[in-house]
């Protein structure tokens, strides 16, 4: 994309944020579940979960451990959910139909263990027994090229994976199911529903409303957890830390608000994500009309606007059937120019975790689909001293029967993608394809200054 880029009064959208979350119903998790032991051949699945690695877990039965490990076991008959002590009330909002077991040794350290059987017990009594090939869905996989000992990774715990092994014996055999779950060509989390797009897109336009109330509240003399604090959460389920920074320490954008006072001439980030969507900004505390010459003007030329081209470029890049190769081509090509590029991959995977996998890779063949939820994340590697850029919302790409289903079963969902699209075309001048579907309610709205919300970059 080589056209002109321009810092222009555009107005800090105010779209409609939606407040009750659109329900996956059960009937989904029963198909979802049904596709699995279809996809894994083995006598066995299962599926591991914890505090950190929940998606998995949760996108088979909608349980995520809070506290503890959990397994699902797809065997012969009904699912069996292996629980510790504390998960074990909260299983009675899970939507699937499934024999829920206690296991203690899945609960924390100094917890009573009696009353109960062994991990080996549960597991034996959910249909894992001597013989059987078992499937194990991890939290990630390997490629082949990162791993040339035996046996094979799987990325559970030694105690968990031990267990299975032991009661699969030397007839059995343990394998990594991961990818039949995570690939980002045709992983069952790859490609989401109707349903669960609309349950995305409440999380997006939630997490970016939070990210638009903190950067209001971003004002010289404010401390990062004032700023932060006006955010507004109301209870949403984290896919991440809230993340904050600024000032000296703006390269560790990892880390969460201190104490610290903004000062004028800052460089700040922000990064909000909700179970399947997460937004992020970065920017300078600064007015919006920085005097030639100065810190504030060479940014905005030297980084700024670069960088909001190369997003510009994604957003009119991305398309049904493009190959992930090509999308990240197009981005280094409109890099290759600049004094930085992009950190990681320029847009990934997302879904009930911010990151699953990524079809977009240098020279990857792995074509974009319908349903699949992305996040237009390109991170600058080498911003400079003082200087930070970020522009990074959810999406979904749709193909024609998809869009129609969408706004059949969720009208008003549709009705807000509708107009961000418009927003999109209309005042920031990308040329958006009817297959996007934006799920955030800042799409692609990139203001460098905080002091002067309004004003955007554009293209022309």
């Amino acid at each position: 994309m080589s056209r002109a880029v321009t810092l222009e009064r555009v107005g800090l959208p105010t779209f409609e944020v939606p407040d009750a979350r659109p329900v996956v119903p059960a009937e989904e998790y029963e198909r979802r579940l049904t596709t699995l032991r279809e996809r894994v051949e083995a006598d066995a699945v299962v599926v591991y979960g914890d505090r950190e690695h929940f998606a998995n877990l949760a996108f088979f039965c909608g349980f995520d451990p809070r506290f503890e490990e959990a397994l699902l076991v797809l065997c012969r008959g009904k699912p069996t959910l292996i629980v510790g002590r504390e998960g074990l009330a909260y299983t009675r909002l899970v939507p699937p139909d499934v024999h829920v077991v206690l296991c203690p040794s899945l609960g924390l350290m100094g917890q009573e263990r009696a009353g109960a059987g062994t991990l080996a017990q549960a597991l034996a009594g959910a249909g894992v027994g001597a013989g059987n090939t078992v499937g194990i869905v991890g939290w990630k996989y390997l490629e082949p090229d990162e791993w040339d000992a035996e046996p094979a990774p799987i990325a559970a715990p030694a105690f968990v994976v031990d267990t299975i092994r032991h009661l699969a014996g030397r007839a059995g055999a343990v394998l990594d199911a991961t990818r039949a779950v995570m690939n980002p060509v045709d992983g069952l989390r790859a490609v989401s529903s109707a349903d669960q797009i609309a349950a995305f897109e409440w999380a997006a336009a939630r997490a970016s409303r939070a990210v638009a109330r903190v950067l209001t509240a971003a004002k010289p003399g404010a401390t990062e957890q004032e700023t932060v604090s006006a955010m507004g959460y109301a209870g949403e389920p984290l896919s991440a830390h809230v993340m904050f920074s600024s000032g000296p320490e703006i390269a560790v954008g990892l880390r969460s608000a201190t104490t610290r006072h903004l000062e004028q001439g800052d460089a700040a980030t922000v990064a909000i994500g909700f179970w399947g969507g997460l937004c992020c900004r970065a920017g300078l505390v600064e007015p919006a009309e920085p005097r030639p010459g100065t810190h504030a003007a060479a940014y905005l030329e030297r980084l700024a606007i670069p960088y909001w081209r190369a997003i510009a470029t994604w957003y009119e890049t991305v398309r049904l059937g493009v190959t992930g190769g090509e999308v990240d081509a197009a981005i280094r090509d409109v890099l290759a120019a600049e004094e930085f590029g992009s950190a990681l991959n320029p847009g990934h995977l997302t879904h009930l975790d911010e990151w699953v996998h990524s079809p977009i890779r240098p020279g990857s063949a792995d074509s974009l689909r319908s349903g699949m939820a992305f996040q237009c994340d390109i991170i600058p590697d080498n911003a400079g001293p003082g200087w930070a850029a970020n522009c990074e919302d959810a999406l979904v790409l749709t193909d024609e029967a998809l869009r129609a289903e969408i706004a059949r079963r969720h009208p008003d969902v549709w009705a807000r993608m509708q107009e961000r699209q418009r927003f999109m075309r209309e005042r920031l001048g990308i040329a958006l394809a009817e297959e996007i579907l934006p799920l955030s309610s800042l799409p692609a709205y990139f203001p460098p200054f905080w002091l002067d919300l309004d004003y955007a970059l554009v293209a022309s």
